[in-house]
């Protein structure tokens, strides 16, 4: 199961932050020319862009390692 998950990551990685990159690009050009009222919200969606990679990459594959180790090394 381990190697099955470091393969996934090591080949969805490269992908991930090319799309972060453009997407962060994107909405920090909000932030900075969209005037007040888009502030905040961009503000918001740069958080949860950050929360959100970091979640995917060292919380959640801990827990789907610790939930399925089990089950992978029977299949």
């Amino acid at each position: 199961m381990y190697d099955i998950i470091n393969l996934s990551i090591t080949e969805t990685l490269s992908r991930t932050i090319l799309t972060t990159f453009a997407t962060t690009l994107v909405v920090i050009a909000l932030f900075i020319f969209g005037g007040e009222t888009l502030r905040d919200l961009s503000l918001a969606l740069l958080v949860g862009i950050v929360f959100g990679i970091y979640s995917t990459i060292f919380i959640a594959t801990p827990v789907l390692y610790m939930l399925y180790k089990d089950k992978g090394a029977k299949a």
